[in-house]
């Protein structure tokens, strides 16, 4: 099994709802990918509930079944056109931690 944690921060430049609007939609993007990537078990974004210690905006925490799934993942249509159509037109920073357990 394998992780993929990603961390973004909102770009500085949205308004207060402007950034709502966009973690809505990077939500509802990337948590509708679930049943279309192969070997994605589960999907989920966090945007709700940041406390104020924390440096980052969305996360999304997904589990897949192997690392050559993730990496298909990566290069799937579906991902590819939420990547590009909705995370990184809003996000200017992005962390990632993949691991296997």
């Amino acid at each position: 099994m394998v992780k993929h944690i990603i961390l973004w921060k909102l770009r500085s430049d949205l308004s207060e709802a402007q950034k709502r609007e966009a973690a809505l939609a990077i939500k509802q993007g990337l948590e509708g990918l679930q049943g279309q990537v192969p070997g994605l078990l589960d999907i989920r974004v966090q945007i709700d509930g940041r406390l104020d210690s924390s440096n980052a905006d969305i996360m999304l925490d997904c589990t897949l079944d192997s690392e050559a799934s993730l990496k298909g993942y990566a290069v799937h249509p579906a991902h590819v056109a939420v990547a590009n159509g909705v995370v990184r037109p809003n996000t200017e920073v992005r962390t990632c931690l993949d691991y296997e357990y």
